[in-house]
């Protein structure tokens, strides 16, 4: 029901407002607010490229893990988020890897704890790969190994030692999509 409200509606979603704001800016129930939502949500994950051709790009993104509702917590409780015990990446990090060509197509990989493997990276990069992509990414060693082993072209920037582009070459467009 309510079609003609849709639009209104996903404008605010991507507004990021609330659902009650969002609720009241298009004269709906709350209830059919937070269904909305939920639907449209669940219709994102569906909406990806086969696979990703020409340029694609490939970087981690390093999330504490919640373990908000768990019955028994593996680590003390952290509260309003916290920090983790160690500094950099441990386990107590979620890796999500994030595979983006220039053309927009993105897809995205919860991989599970701590750094990426290559064994990761052939379970989840290698199906959504044309076998004639340019895979750039950073210096880690595992996308080097993976690109070897799968014969992929391969280029990488080294970040730690400044390099941030190199013509063609660089993992601004991954990076940008991190940070929103």
């Amino acid at each position: 029901r309510h079609r003609a409200k849709w639009l209104g509606y996903l404008g605010n979603m991507l507004d990021a407002k609330s659902v009650r704001t969002s609720a009241k800016a298009v004269e709906v129930h709350r209830n059919t607010s937070f269904r909305w939502r939920h639907r449209f949500l669940a219709l994102v994950k569906h909406d990806r490229p086969e696979r990703l051709a020409g340029i694609a790009e490939a970087d981690e993104l390093f999330l504490l893990e919640s373990q908000k509702g768990s019955r028994k917590l593996d680590r003390p409780a952290r509260h309003r988020g916290g920090v983790a015990a160690t500094r950099g990446i441990s386990r107590e990090h979620v890796c999500v890897l994030v595979a983006r060509d220039r053309t927009g197509g993105t897809h995205d990989f919860i991989t599970g704890r701590g750094a990426v493997t290559t064994d990761q990276l052939h379970r989840h990069l290698l199906p959504v790969l044309d076998p004639d992509v340019l895979l750039v990414t950073d210096g880690h060693p595992a996308y080097r190994s993976f690109a070897r082993e799968a014969g992929i072209s391969h280029e990488f920037v080294n970040l730690r030692a400044g390099e941030r582009v190199r013509g063609a070459v660089h993992v601004q467009n991954v990076n940008a999509y991190h940070r929103r």
